[in-house]
């Protein structure tokens, strides 16, 4: 045994790994042990595909294949044949999601079809009544998308190009009016003059039907006599001219056809430097436009003033233009591929950042981690992060950064960024490392997010004046912790079904990584013993000196048998690196604020003094005449009823919501239940810190699970809650 803890503690020191103790783990086709069962994703429902509808609403124009699966059955299985319906419904499904794994592109409609004509070549003489059923309800169509690579730019420019197709018919609409109106000016000024009188224009007005009836020369001289002399000023005759050809040759918005009149702009890029090159180039025509469209307004409503508007207009966005001006424009895209964030562009970018030009930036990561790295060098995916942190100290940029697994989740939040009055950086890891064993993108996404590897957050300057407002933390798992804890079960080697707590943690998703093999020991079976332990324990212990424990990983291989894995000191040093920057973002998202936590424990020593000072100052309690002891043993006991009595909790109001913090036991139930709703304080105790973000069936059911009866649901606050009636019967029986 020692001789096999020495062996392990020199690994974990040196990387060095002893035949005779320790195996490599190549070829092993090692992965995490929560990994085990996500082998293949095919027969799991899940985000994935996503549908990106071709005319829906923007911000509703991304919906998950399971999503509109589970639609469909609501509507179409109903009656005697609701499972037979639902079944055939969720094989549909899979064999949909196979094809797209496989590489099938196609739209919904088009992948329905092939996957139909699969399953019905297979003989199910009652599946293509269900499919057709299941089908008519399904009233949406448009490209299916996987999470791999391609996913990031499909999806934000698809999110993007709804926004700004909303925007270009506001924008033709507004165009279209003032022209007609502008156009109707200088006709109305023409009606006036000598021209709109004259013969060949009455005649044409008249129509052919009266060219041998009437003398139109003789109309055109009795017209002139009594035409009114006054017309419009030349000077602004030639600005509604000049306005016109403007608002008319723009090439901002345009219909795009290859025969129109006007050629727009292309406002997609592939660099930040094409964009503000392409920007720069454009500001004098969009200051040009949008000067046009102020004053267009003023004409129309004949407010046009020279001797007050000429000097005004005349140094027209000279500063600039503010971000309501600009907002009417189109916004660019730039979608910067992995690795494509050199030197040159990364200032290129920081001054799209800081100077609040409506340019949206895609940053994809497809690597966020090097184990060739230099020691002290950057490593891939470590700029992004620094670039997210950089952008939030800005102030005023919307900034997104979420794994590709999250990103159907934080579509609403897509929306929200390219639709922001300003620049917003959005920074998405792919999962899509070929060198990580492997495994489906989806997959390496979602686990770089569970174990704080690449977290999810957003920052909205728009959604509120402070950090509490802006900053979002709540997509990841488990957020008050350092690493999510799953439950893992297994079968031990006497077939006993054993399961266990598991912190998934950064030296999880790298192991995962073949790059990192030679960080990585396998431990045969036979040598297990008491010095290995979780990383995350390792974490949570400060070293002096030797260690006496080793940090290790449970993994599974290619047969499933689970594998206990030594990792080095270098693994250990990431994951230390890689919770701080984790514990930088719970501050910011308010949790274990260090501010906070400080001022509650002076308030809390404070509060504690105050009652010490009270209990002394308050009056012995005399005990009745008859029943008096002796002098020595009175006064103790005469004190503590003057104590109780100001310790007392006070009197709460039964229809109002709470817990009885002190003494709750810190059993996780009620944050699993709403996370929002229900928070622990410093001392890790629940308290209620969003009455308003759950429902009064989620009180009621926290109260009921509640190990130590101490959550109390009150009334509901919305009398329109489905199902109060029975709510209030078992709210009554916990109360």
């Amino acid at each position: 045994m020692e001789a096999d803890t020495q062996a392990h503690v020199a690994f974990f020191l040196t990387g060095r790994r002893p035949a005779e103790y320790l195996d490599a783990v190549d070829g092993l086709e090692l992965r995490p042990a929560l990994f085990a069962g996500y082998e293949d994703l095919t027969p799991l429902r899940y985000d994935f595909p996503v549908v990106l509808v071709g005319k829906a609403a923007a911000g509703a124009n991304v919906e998950s294949l399971s999503g509109l699966v589970d639609k469909a059955l609501e509507k179409a299985a109903q009656g005697a044949d609701a499972e037979r319906i639902r079944k055939h419904g969720l094989r549909l499904e899979q064999e949909i999601r196979t094809l797209v794994a496989a590489g099938t592109a196609g739209t919904l409609s088009a992948l329905w079809e092939s996957a139909a004509a699969r399953i019905s070549a297979q003989g199910d003489a009652t599946f293509d009544e269900s499919q057709r059923r299941l089908r008519a309800a399904v009233k949406v169509d448009g490209v299916l998308a996987d999470c791999d690579a391609a996913l990031p730019p499909r999806l934000l420019r698809h999110v993007w190009e709804a926004a700004q197709a909303a925007k270009s018919a506001q924008f033709r609409q507004r165009l279209q009016r003032l022209v007609l109106k502008l156009s109707a000016i200088l006709q109305a000024d023409v009606e006036k003059s000598a021209r709109g009188v004259a013969p060949d224009r009455l005649q044409a007005t008249m129509g052919p039907a009266f060219a041998s009836a009437m003398d139109f020369d003789a109309m055109s001289r009795l017209l002139t006599k009594s035409q009114p002399r006054e017309t419009m000023p030349a000077a602004r005759k030639r600005r509604i001219t000049d306005l016109l050809r403007v608002l008319k040759s723009q090439r901002f918005y345009t219909d795009g056809a290859a025969d129109a009149p006007v050629q727009g702009y292309g406002f997609v890029f592939d660099s930040c430097g094409a964009a503000l090159k392409a920007y720069r180039e454009r500001l004098p025509k969009l200051v040009e436009l949008a000067r046009a469209l102020v004053i267009a307004d003023l004409e129309i409503d004949g407010q046009y003033s020279p001797e007050r508007h000429d000097a005004v207009f005349e140094a027209y966005g000279a500063a600039g233009l503010d971000a309501a001006e600009l907002a009417v424009f189109p916004d660019y895209l730039v979608c910067i591929a992995d690795g494509g964030l050199d030197a040159q562009e990364n200032t290129r970018l920081m001054e799209i950042l800081s100077s609040g030009l409506p340019i949206k930036v895609l940053l994809q990561v497809d690597d966020l981690t090097d184990s060739t790295s230099e020691p002290g060098m950057q490593a891939p995916g470590m700029r992004s992060r620094q670039l997210a942190s950089l952008a939030m100290g800005l102030n005023e940029v919307y900034v997104l950064q979420s794994s590709a697994s999250n990103l159907f989740q934080f579509r609403d939040r897509l929306h929200k960024g390219v639709t922001y009055r300003g620049p917003a950086l959005f920074s998405v890891y792919s999962g899509a490392n070929a060198k990580a064993a492997g495994l489906p993108p989806y997959l390496m996404a979602a686990a770089a997010m569970e174990s704080r590897a690449f977290p999810a957050f957003t920052y909205d300057p728009s959604a509120g004046a402070n950090w509490a407002a802006r900053f979002c933390l709540q997509a990841n798992s488990q957020v008050d912790l350092d690493w999510p804890v799953k439950g893992f079960a297994y079968e031990d080697e006497q077939h006993q079904g054993v399961t266990q707590d598991l912190a998934f943690t950064v030296v999880d998703f790298l192991a995962a990584d073949s790059r990192y093999a030679g960080q990585l020991a396998r431990v045969p079976r036979e040598k297990w013993n008491g010095s290995m332990i979780a990383v995350d324990e390792t974490l949570a212990k400060e070293r002096k000196g030797l260690p006496d424990k080793v940090p290790s990983v449970l993994m599974v291989d290619g047969q499933n048998r689970l594998q206990k894995v030594l990792v080095t000191q270098s693994l250990i040093r990431q994951a230390s690196r890689c919770r701080e920057m984790w514990h930088s973002l719970q501050e910011l998202g308010g949790i274990h604020n260090s501010h906070a936590e400080q001022l509650l424990a002076r308030e809390q020593k404070a509060w504690e003094e105050r009652m010490r000072k009270e209990a002394e100052a308050a009056p012995p309690v005399s005990a009745p005449a008859a029943a008096q002891p002796a002098a020595a043993t009175t006064a103790p006991s005469s004190a503590a009823p003057a104590v109780a009595e100001v310790m007392e909790e006070p009197e709460r109001n039964p229809d109002e919501a709470y817990i009885e913090t002190e003494r709750c036991s810190t059993c996780n139930e009620c944050t699993q239940i709403n996370n929002k709703m229900f928070a622990y304080n410093a001392n890790q105790q629940a308290y209620i810190a969003d009455i308003n973000a759950g429902t009064y069936a989620q009180l009621v059911e926290a109260a009921e699970s509640c190990q130590v009866a101490v959550i109390h649901p009150g009334k509901p606050r919305n009398p329109n809650e489905p199902g109060l009636e029975e709510l209030l019967k078992r709210a009554e029986a916990v109360a």
